[in-house]
């Protein structure tokens, strides 16, 4: 991983839009700060594209669409995209997977959830589980106390035993059946809302993250960049960012999104 600063001007300049995760990203122990939201906000109004890419569920994310500065959102680590129209006041929800599957999921995820905590204690299930379509989050540091690394793996373990996807985030492992990601939903939502083929423009778009679950989007895009906590997870990320901040959270945020404004 390069430091940010050598992410070059003119590279920065041909920049059209920011895919940016959520948590430990934007923001900081659990907290949006007023700075990290402001560079958010300055970076739409710089007419960049500003899409966060996240794990959390499908109701915090109609939330986000709807009110924060971005043109659409990726939730549950891919199971869709949401985008808000603001001139006809509608949104547009997007799931890979039709209703009876998202029903017949749920029912398959509620024996992985009696096992995870049957299994591995102090493992809780996600206070946002209420607001989830596709996927059961399961806690080991945001809402308990923090989880040992093994304990973290034997979560993972027991989602793939069932032949789930599994997924750590920097708060949560994330479970799903299905065969989807970040990355798929983002070039769906790119495609059908934009009329963006990524695999010809990725060279254009950043992707700013910090954990293992973001490792398919840092692979894909040239530009990645990672905030500084990333390093927490240099054993478990395999494929790092191109680049990483010097701060950490949403300071590392606003370092990304200074520096792209600074050529504009």
């Amino acid at each position: 991983m390069k430091p940010l600063s050598a992410f070059s001007a003119a590279a920065r300049r041909e920049v059209r839009g920011v895919f940016l995760d959520i948590d430990d990203t934007l923001t900081t122990d659990g907290s949006l700060t007023a700075a990290a939201y402001a560079a958010l906000e300055n970076l739409a109004a710089a007419g960049l594209l500003t899409i966060p890419i996240t794990g959390r569920p499908a109701g915090w994310c109609d939330h986000i669409a709807r009110m924060w500065p971005v043109a659409g959102v990726v939730g549950e680590n891919g199971a869709f995209y949401f985008r808000y129209d603001r001139l006809r006041r509608t949104m547009h929800r997007r799931f890979l997977s039709s209703d009876e599957e998202r029903r017949e999921t749920r029912t398959r995820l509620e024996n992985v959830k009696q096992s995870v905590l049957a299994e591995v204690p102090g493992s809780a299930v996600a206070s946002d589980q209420h607001y989830r379509e596709t996927d059961l989050a399961i806690d080991f540091c945001e809402d308990v106390e923090r989880l040992p690394r093994s304990a973290v793996a034997r979560i993972v373990a027991i989602f793939e035993a069932a032949g789930a996807t599994a997924k750590v985030s920097s708060i949560h492992v994330n479970g799903w059946f299905g065969s989807y990601d970040k990355l798929g939903m983002t070039k769906i939502l790119m495609r059908e809302c934009f009329g963006i083929d990524l695999d010809v423009d990725k060279e254009r778009f950043v992707f700013v993250g910090d954990s293992p679950n973001d490792v398919p989007m840092f692979k894909y895009f040239p530009s990645s960049v990672g905030v500084a906590n990333v390093r927490d997870f240099d054993e478990q990320l395999g494929a790092g960012p191109a680049y990483i901040c010097n701060e950490r959270s949403g300071k590392g945020f606003v370092e990304l999104a200074d520096a792209l404004l600074a050529v504009r």
